[in-house]
């Protein structure tokens, strides 16, 4: 109930306009009862931002659990960028949590720790379908793959939608052309 009051107040206002007297308001719950359980503003952010970044995880290690080849793992990494991008471009909720990890510094490390995560399921699909790759190169290259697709989306949604276009087209040729690049045992994988 607190949780769904603050998701409506922040797509209605921002993160920054939001009160406590205004969420225990919306809730239609006592001030003290909001406070019980989010002694803070930046608890209240925390717990939606978790409560997404669990959402995304599952939805991403879903989509890359049936992936057999390299060419899906590409595959499936382009659609993660299209429908992160349509997530966050229509709910105003999510992207002001979101774009708040780039100023407050609690929210930077609670993004970091997702992307992390993220590049763990990268890195694990790859393992399964190229244990041959090296470990060390792939594994520097899933998190910088899982961190970038992040910058690269809330770029395009900060953006006119006609470069955001342009810049999601951009990042996916990207990964097309390197996610895979110098990799030596790509050329035994199968297509």
């Amino acid at each position: 109930m607190i949780l769904s009051a603050a998701t409506r107040l922040i797509a209605e206002k921002g993160v920054g306009a939001m009160r406590m007297t205004e969420l225990a308001a919306a809730a239609n719950v006592p001030i003290g009862s909001v406070y019980q359980y989010f002694p803070e503003k930046a608890a209240v952010v925390k717990a939606l931002f978790d409560r997404h970044s669990i959402a995304i995880r599952a939805r991403v290690a879903d989509a890359f659990a049936s992936v057999q080849s390299a060419a899906q793992v590409v595959d499936v990494l382009e659609a993660t960028v299209d429908w992160c991008y349509e997530d966050y471009r229509s709910n105003a909720a999510r992207l002001g949590i979101w774009l708040g990890t780039e100023t407050d510094q609690d929210l930077a490390q609670l993004n970091i720790e997702h992307n992390t995560r993220i590049a763990a399921i990268f890195r694990d699909t790859v393992r399964r379908i190229a244990p041959d790759l090296d470990a060390v190169d792939m594994e520097a290259r899933t998190y910088l793959f899982s961190h970038l697709i992040g910058s690269s989306v809330r770029l395009a949604v900060t953006s006119e939608p006609c470069l955001a276009a342009r810049v999601l087209e951009e990042w996916k040729r990207v990964i097309r052309t390197s996610f895979f690049a110098t990799a030596p045992a790509l050329e035994r994988l199968p297509a």
